[in-house]
């Protein structure tokens, strides 16, 4: 089972009423959370791990994990309030404003962290949850102690606007590239990251934390590549799709790349090394395939493995 370690909060999405005036619909989301409803909904066993507010909202949050085949026995109970995060679309991409202070998701502590069982095989890191403490120190530090014993992915899916503390932000940042055997970024992403360095190999060079790990780079329409430790990579094309918005599909993706990596039997970190290219394309393709679909979707609304 994989476990999904982070933010669930209430997505804003732009709609207008019955006479015309400007309004939001609020929908399920936060990049760990769509990853989990992803992989439950791709038939994958799957938990998340997050603090969750006991309001309205959260109880939204909770009903559709379970309605999508998510445990929920790891979710941390808050009566503090869910985070919004308020879209704005722009050519069908999205722009976060977050209320994010003093939230459930974020007020999770190391001491609150419930006991990981020999049933997770793996733990998914990444997302806003990273930013806000103490949330963001207690996730680093299930990293570290878990990467021993269990698969680490992390996609930081980086939110500049939101960062208080970029320095801080990098070194955890940095010490969950040192135990993460698998990293997901988008082109956005590492060129933050690695400001310095323009060609795209070179930056995932210097990202790097050791030389065994796993980087794959996401590049909107161009599709993605997967950096291997043996220095070779393995191209993906993306899926054609009419695009509705894209809020979701990277977290889309990263489920299907997971859920072909279960299917596959590759979720300890010496399988993954050992994964040849035929299984590496077979991953990237399910992970195309899945956030075709969730672009052509209002929201972050994953497909069902009946879908596809």
């Amino acid at each position: 089972m994989f476990l999904c370690c982070g933010e669930a909060l209430i997505d804003m999405v732009p709609m207008q009423g019955a006479a015309g005036e400007q309004g939001f619909r609020p929908l399920p989301g936060g990049a760990i959370f769509n990853t989990a409803v992803s992989l439950g909904r791709l038939g994958q066993p799957v938990a998340l791990l997050a603090g969750i507010s006991t309001d309205l909202f959260g109880q939204m949050l909770t009903h559709t994990l379970r309605a999508s085949a998510v445990q929920t026995d790891f979710l941390v109970s808050s009566p503090q309030p869910t985070c919004l995060a308020f879209l704005q679309l722009q050519n069908g991409q999205a722009n976060y404003t977050f209320y994010a202070e003093n939230c459930a998701g974020n007020s999770l502590t190391t001491t609150a962290m419930p006991a990981i069982d020999d049933a997770v095989t793996g733990l998914y890191f990444g997302g806003i949850s990273l930013l806000m403490e103490p949330a963001a120190e207690a996730y680093v530090a299930l990293a570290e102690q878990q990467a021993g014993s269990r698969l680490i992915v992390l996609d930081p899916n980086i939110r500049p606007s939101l960062m208080q503390d970029p320095m801080g932000y990098r070194q955890r940042l940095q010490r969950l590239l040192q135990v993460a055997h698998l990293v997901k970024v988008s082109d956005e992403d590492l060129a933050w990251l690695v400001p310095e360095v323009g060609n795209e190999q070179k930056a995932v060079q210097s990202l790097q934390g050791h030389d065994q790990q796993i980087i794959i780079v996401t590049q909107g329409a161009a599709g993605a590549v997967a950096y291997l430790p043996d220095g070779s990579q393995v191209t993906q094309a993306a899926v054609a799709a009419k695009v509705v918005d894209t809020v979701g599909a990277g977290d889309t993706f990263n489920a299907g790349v997971l859920a072909s990596l279960m299917e596959q039997q590759l979720t300890t970190p010496a399988a993954l090394v050992t994964a040849n290219h035929t299984q590496w394309q077979q991953a990237l393709k399910l992970g195309a395939r899945v956030a075709a679909i969730t672009v052509g979707r209002a929201g972050a609304n994953p497909p069902w493995h009946s879908e596809l």
